[in-house]
């Protein structure tokens, strides 16, 4: 699997609508009525891939493999989830199960479909947010605290540290400020509370769901958010949820041409995966042959040895070279055979950085 995202916002923002789309599986109902999702919906997306296509147009193998993004639609949150209100807390476990939050940002009017506070403000609904996203790592944090803190009074200078640590981060957080802001200053901290999976420290893209006449030229509302997300030095994207949808009933080739004709290149999904996959650091390698072709998804500066580990532990163990050729040199040649002949084929020991759209054969002797 890629990563997992959830999907996060306000009541009647048009979550279920886009993850509907996003995960071409309508299971997630929509109403205009806070809390219709209540137990989270999870759809598992292929990640599209043209160099994959690319490779299968060439390599012509018997199956084909995608690497997946695995979205999470989780309830509607409102002022007071921290706290519990409107089940928030249950909801709020279930974010800290996921790599990155996706946070749909409504940026439309429409009488038709009301809003829990009763007016579309951006910054407001994202501070909601943000807000109760900081209660629930506070509480955590304070019950940490004490268990530390009582730990470290029979314990040694680890049990202290980390009782120090949890002190305060708990005081930062408790200014009202988000985790990964202190993290990045001191990155050391992560090791001591990786166990806690806290909402503040996730990586944030902010999804501004717009009307079909907005989805080029955006509007006011997705300028808020834009200068917001820049402010959190996190992702934004600008995504039309009846657009997606319209893309799903028309299916592949109706619906390229469909987005050809609102002047957009690629689909809402595309978008954010692309962008999901820059926010976490991931990049794809390939495998290819005869039998299968499978896209892989790792972390920037993988060595060679832990990309083969991803395959199988078996590989891993017995890693003995890398046979790498890069996407560019195989779209020149159109064969693996070819490159090979070229010297374009590389031959990479474990320590090689794998880099994104290689194609590897890894030789092992287990």
């Amino acid at each position: 699997m890629g990563f997992s995202c959830g999907i996060v916002g306000m009541p009647n923002v048009g979550k279920s609508t886009i993850f509907n789309a996003l995960s071409k599986a309508q299971i997630a109902e929509s109403a205009n009525y806070p809390f219709c999702t209540i137990d989270p919906n999870k759809g598992v997306v292929p990640v599209p891939d043209s160099r994959l296509d690319f490779i299968v147009k060439y390599v012509n193998p018997r199956s084909v493999v995608h690497t997946t993004v695995e979205f999470v639609d989780i309830a509607g949150l409102v002022r007071g989830a921290g706290k519990g209100e409107g089940l928030g807390n249950q909801f709020l476990m279930h974010i800290r199960q996921v790599d990155a939050i996706v946070h749909v940002v409504r940026c439309f009017e429409d009488e038709n479909v009301a809003h829990v506070e009763g007016s579309v403000d951006p910054l407001r609904d994202i501070s909601i947010i943000q807000n109760e996203l900081m209660i629930s790592d506070i509480d955590v944090l304070e019950r940490a605290l004490e268990r530390a803190r009582k730990a470290s009074k029979g314990g040694g200078a680890a049990l202290k540290r980390k009782a120090d640590v949890l002190a305060e981060l708990t005081e930062y957080v408790s200014g009202g400020k988000l985790l990964k802001d202190i993290l990045e200053i001191s990155p050391e901290y992560r090791e001591e509370i990786k166990e806690y999976q806290l909402l503040t420290d996730k990586p944030v893209l902010y999804a501004a769901n717009v009307s079909e006449e907005d989805i080029i030229s955006g509007n006011s509302f997705t300028e808020m958010v834009q200068k917001a997300a820049a402010k959190e030095n996190a992702k934004y994207i600008s995504i039309c949820g009846k657009i997606e949808c319209d893309i799903l009933e028309l299916g592949s080739a109706g619906g390229i041409e469909y987005l050809a004709g609102l002047g957009l290149k690629r689909s809402g999904l595309e978008i954010l995966i692309y962008e999901g996959y820059d926010l976490l650091g991931l990049v794809t390698f390939f495998t290819a042959g005869e039998k299968e072709a499978r896209a892989w998804t790792i972390k920037k500066n993988t060595i060679a040895r832990e990309a083969a580990g991803k395959i199988h532990s078996d590989i891993e163990r017995g890693f003995i070279r890398a046979e790498v050729v890069s996407f560019k040199d195989f779209a020149e040649l159109k064969s693996l055979a070819a490159a090979k002949e070229k010297g374009k084929m590389r031959l990479e020991g474990k320590e090689y950085v794998v880099q994104d759209g290689d194609i590897i054969y890894f030789r092992h002797n287990v």
